[in-house]
């Protein structure tokens, strides 16, 4: 990857808040906003249990589809033995 590619993403980063640069003479360090990377961190956790619940009640209306397609009387199959 070429540095201009490498200070591109640099720049999205900052301006995405994930980073803060600094200049030193001709060096530029970097550094990670661990708070951002909490505060996303979260955003992200409350989605995916919103998310896992909707799949645990599709799951629960697939179940009883399918369990009133597919009736399981132990009385019908008594009677055909």
């Amino acid at each position: 990857m070429s540095i201009q590619a490498v200070s591109k993403h640099l720049t999205v980063l900052e301006n995405a808040g994930l980073i803060s640069r600094t200049r030193r003479a001709q060096a530029r360090p970097a550094h990670l906003e661990a708070e951002v990377f909490d505060l996303m961190n979260g955003w992200i956790e409350r989605y995916r249990r919103r998310a896992e619940q909707r799949y645990q009640r599709l799951d629960a209306v697939l179940a009883e589809l399918n369990a009133q397609e597919n009736p399981t009387d132990t009385t019908e199959q008594g009677a055909a033995s």
